[in-house]
This record gives C-alpha cells, structure tokens and sequence, in this order.
C-alpha cells in the first residue's frame, strides 16, 4: 500500500501508530486494562507517533493529548460508544473467502437500500445476512447500507457519525461487517456503503482537540465546514482519503455513496473528490477490483459526474432527487417545499430524456437559474427511487410509499422506476408495500442536543406539516414503529407486490433493451396523462406506457410487439384481462403500466 501514500495511519496497520495533533506540546498512550503509558515523538507536520507498541488485538487505548485523555481519531472499534476508549482492530487478520469475486459493472446495479437497525429485529450485520437469499431471489444486485461509521447511542439513522473509521458497536462492529460483505459477495451482492465526509456529529466529538479539523470560513447545516482548503488542512485531506480507502480495502466495499457532497466546502486547485477518485483509481491497480464512487448531491452540476480527464471530479454516479419529485407529484404529491418546483408528467417525462430537470432553467423556488445539461452523461450515471430513507424519513410522520397512494400507484411507480433507463434502487421493504413508517431517530445524552434535534425538526418541517402529533426522534418507541414488520408479507396484496417487483426485476434484467442503459436510444412522448417510452437495443425494441390518469387509455401498437408485463391485469392484483400478443389497439386502465417488445425471445 505505500504506493496510496495515505500518510495517516490507522492502528493496526503495523507497529508505527501515528496521530496527528500540530498544536500538541505532549501526547501519549494510555492503556487502562495494564495502566501504562507510552510516549509519541513528535515528527514534521504537526504529527506524533512511535514504534515501540505492537498493537494487540482486542487491546483498549487512550490518546492523551497535553494531558487531556481522549479516544483515537482514526479509531476502528469504539465497543463502549463514543465516550469509551479505542479498541485495536486488525482487519487483516480476517479469512476473505471472496477471492474470485467481481464486482458487477455499474449498469447491472439494481440496489437495495438498507437501515441495519431497522431492517430486522435484532438490527445487526448478522441478521442481514439471513436476508441474503431473499434479496438475490428478489434479483437484487447491490445493497446500499446506511452509514456504519460510530455515532452516539444505539439509536441513529448514521448521519451523527463521530468516528468515521470505527464501525457502530451495536450493530456488530468492524469484524461482523467484514462477515456480512464476505456473504454478500458469496451471494453475488456487491455492497454500497453510505460514507459521510462532509460534516461530523456533535456528541462526542473532540476533533479539534487534535487539530484544525473545521474551519469558520464556510458554515453548513450542520455548523462550521470540514477543513478541507484552509490552513492545516493537508492532514484532513488524508484522513478522508485514506478513510474511504480503508473501505475498500479492508472490508471489500464494492462501493460508496458520499452522503451530501454539495456540502463539501473545498475551493482549492484539487477538489477533495477528485483526489478520492485518484487515489481509489490507484487503490483499484493495485487490488485488480473495481471500485464506484456515487455522490448524493442537489446541484445539477456536472462535474461531480464528470472524469477527471475531461475537469470533472470523476464520480461514477449520483443520486437524481429531480426524477423522485416529478414522479411524486405525477402520481398526487402536493406541490409543497422542494415539490413546488415540478408540474408532474412533463417534468417526468424531461426527466427521462434528459435526468436533470433544471438543467439551465429558472427554478421559481429557488428563484434563480439553476442546473447544467446532463444530456451527454450515461445512464449509469444517475440512481433514480420512487422512495429513499430521505424521502420517506424526512416526512414528519415517516410515511411510506405505501400508505399515501393506491396500490395501483404502488405498481405505476415502481414500473416507472424499473424501465428508466438509470440505477434503481429500492428502499428496504417497499417491494412489498412495508406498512411501517420509517421515521428520524437518534440516542443522544445530553438534553441541550436533544431538545435542538426535537426543535430542528420541527422547524424543517413546517412548510410541509402542522400539528401536535410530532414523532420524538428521542424515543425508544420512534425508533420501533420503523422496524420493518416482515411477518406482515402475509396479505394476499404485499403478496402480489412483492411477485409483481420480482416479475419487473427479471423483466429488467432479461431484456436487453431495458438492461443497456443507451439514453440516446430513448424517444419519449406525453399525450394527456400517459407517457410513452421507446427503448432500443440491437434489433430489438421495448414499449413502455406510464398511464397516469386514472382514465383508461387507448394504445396503438406496432405490429409485431408482444406484451411482458401490464400491472392492471387480474395477476398482479388489477381487474382487467390480459393482453394478447398481436393486439394492435389496446386499452392501458388507470394508473397502470405495460411493458411490450419486439425480437425478444
């Protein structure tokens, strides 16, 4: 690995331990099960380390830095929460048995996204592999796990990470993690990480204790800017570097979602991203695996997807919000907030064509110009959701999917995520029409942060709700109601959605037309409430119609065309009867989608 460089090293990587703290007078190490110390030499940019310690799995520590005794910044196990000391973590010692693994190209990514804490009733690592066998049967190619990295308490979406090399105690820690990604590898599954570099959590945080960590020239939503162009600010490049690095590396993460980049705050020659690109490129040569960065970003701004070659900061992908929006209000959203912005049908359907909605154009709520052309980037360039943890999650009352519309709709969303021709990616329990809402939660302990978090909420909320009933995100009880309820799989209607999921997934995945993601092989069209989306391959087409009235709708189609799939029909929980092949004018019922090709066999 010297050819990374990463210049931080984190324990366990051998018997140098290095810690950066530039304006320390003394640091040492402290280890309270054999109550003894050990003194750092302080070498060049504002680092101390020593070669003395040979770190023994397992083995607790502090950093006592001029005294003050604090847990390792760099730390990869903190087993009693935030405020306890470090644990020495080895991850070299664990039996990989994902040798000939592959990651999947990018196009082939069909994700599932996960919350370990409410995905099962136990919420650890462990119990997610026991839904492997469901997920690939599903036809699930990658999971996208929410962040891991130590946050405070037991209870926490994972935003309020404090530790962003240390892998959450509650769910398992770093070794479980390692099992999980060796299973999901046995069972095909590439693995997404949520990676949070853009701010740090409050309780428990002593960064700064050890260096400039922040910066006061950029302020965000979550207070003073990781230092990523100031003074100082050379070593915190490094540390984030080498931390999505470690993902890779060491626990065979096939790829990354970087939570909110558009909050990165980095105006030097370099853009921090780019550098991560550069050096997971580097990482790649040398590991032979491929590696995917994907970006959860709001600016319609291409560069973030760009390569570095053409000035761009070389993320493979991005989460697109603008195409869950539209298809929110296509199918009865209320035009509130960040939905204002999008008229429904035509906004979906330019969405299709184009993934960026503003992509040049005044944006009346933000009352400006907004966006760049996306029309050159692949589809593989872009994650598109009827639903995500934000989505559902920044509801007040965390509302899924499926208890805002009709079942019908159910079905039209989902088809119209399957056949866009981006990454879908579903949220864990909508294949099935999960009743359960899925709402914010946190453990914190102090009753100032606490309070804030409770008024937080409230205030970004109240263009969208009003009222008293106003979950706690403090409450045990809030973080319960979003446990996924999996023993209610058994209505004859989650039934049927899940069947009907599994049906469009295959439907994706067999044909050829759907699973190439050509947007320049793409016309589509709106007539009144239906769009109308032609895909092509090779020698074969595919039809899709979107009918979002909730009239039906008369087609023409080709000669030729066979249908594959119609929501509306009896099977999938509709009334109306099948299609046959060779029908020329046929008529698509409200909210309801159909699926045809010609030359697939």
């Amino acid at each position: 690995m010297n050819n990374i460089d990463p210049a931080y090293r984190t324990l366990g990587s051998g018997p140098t331990f290095s810690v950066w703290a530039p304006n320390a007078k003394t640091v040492e190490l402290y280890f309270p099960e054999k109550k003894s110390r050990l003194k750092l030499k302080r070498l060049e940019f504002g680092y101390w380390a020593t070669s003395q310690w040979i770190a023994r799995e397992g083995e607790l520590y502090w950093i006592e830095v001029d005294e003050k005794r604090l847990a390792d910044p760099a730390s990869l196990s903190q087993p009693h929460g935030v405020n306890g000391p470090s644990q020495v973590f080895k991850p070299s010692t664990f039996r990989w048995n994902d040798s000939q693994w592959k990651n999947h190209l990018l196009d082939e990514y069909i994700i599932y996204e996960i919350h370990t804490g409410t995905f099962t009733d136990t919420g650890t690592f462990s119990s997610i592999t026991e839904k492997l066998s469901y997920l690939s049967d599903l036809g699930i190619t990658a999971i996208e796990i929410m962040p891991v990295a130590q946050f405070p308490g037991e209870r926490n979406w994972g935003y309020d990470v404090v530790f962003p090399f240390a892998v959450q105690n509650s769910y398992g820690g770093p070794r479980a993690l390692q099992y999980l990604v060796d299973e999901c590898h046995r069972a095909g599954i590439a693995v997404v990480l949520d990676v949070v570099i853009n701010h740090l959590g409050p309780e428990g945080n002593n960064m700064q204790t050890f260096g400039p960590y922040f910066t006061d020239k950029y302020k965000t939503p979550w207070g003073s800017a990781i230092n990523f162009d100031d003074a100082g600010s050379d070593a915190v490049r490094k540390y984030y570097i080498e931390n999505v690095l470690m993902w890779f590396r060491d626990f065979h993460i096939d790829a990354v979602r970087l939570d909110a980049v558009h909050a990165i705050r980095d105006f030097g020659p370099v853009h921090i991203l780019s550098e991560i690109r550069r050096y997971s490129d580097q990482l790649s040569a040398i590991t032979g695996r491929t590696y995917y960065l994907i970006a959860e970003c709001d600016l319609n701004d291409v560069r973030y997807i760009k390569t570095r070659q053409l000035s761009g900061y070389g993320m493979n992908a991005q989460w697109m919000d603008e195409f869950h929006h539209a298809l929110r209000v296509s199918t009865g959203e209320k035009r509130k907030g960040y939905y204002s912005d999008f008229n429904g049908i035509e906004h979906l359907a330019k969405s299709f064509r184009t993934a960026y909605v503003y992509d040049g154009i005044y944006s009346a709520h933000r009352d400006r110009t907004f966006g760049t052309s996306a029309k050159e980037m692949p589809g593989s360039s872009f994650v598109v959701f009827s639903q995500n943890h934000d989505q559902v999650g920044n509801r007040m009352l965390g509302e899924r999917t499926s208890t805002l519309v009709p079942f019908e709709v159910l079905k039209l969303m989902a088809t119209a995520v399957l056949i866009s021709p981006y990454l879908p990616l579903l949220f864990m329990g909508e294949e099935y029409g999960e009743p359960n809402p899925f709402l914010y939660f946190v453990s914190h302990e102090g009753k100032d942060l606490i309070e804030a978090v409770r008024q937080g909420r409230r205030k970004e909320f109240e263009h969208f709700f009003s009222g008293e009933n106003f979950p706690d995100p403090q409450s045990a009880e809030t973080f319960g109601r979003s446990k996924l309820s999996w023993k209610m799989m058994n209505t004859m209607s989650q039934r049927i959605l899940h069947a009907f999921y599994r049906k469009l997934i295959h439907t994706r995945k067999s044909v050829s037309a759907l699973r190439t993601l050509n947007r320049s092989a793409l016309t589509v069209n709106v007539a009144g409430n239906c769009i109308r989306i032609t895909r092509q391959h090779s020698d074969e087409d595919v039809l899709c119609i979107l009918n979002f009235s909730d009239e039906p709708q008369k087609i023409l189609l080709p000669p030729g065309y066979l249908p594959l799939l119609y929501s509306g029909e009896k099977q999938w929980g509709g009334d109306a009867e099948s299609i046959n092949p060779g029908d020329t004018e046929v008529v698509i019922k409200g909210y309801s989608g159909f699926i045809a090709t010609y030359g697939h066999v």
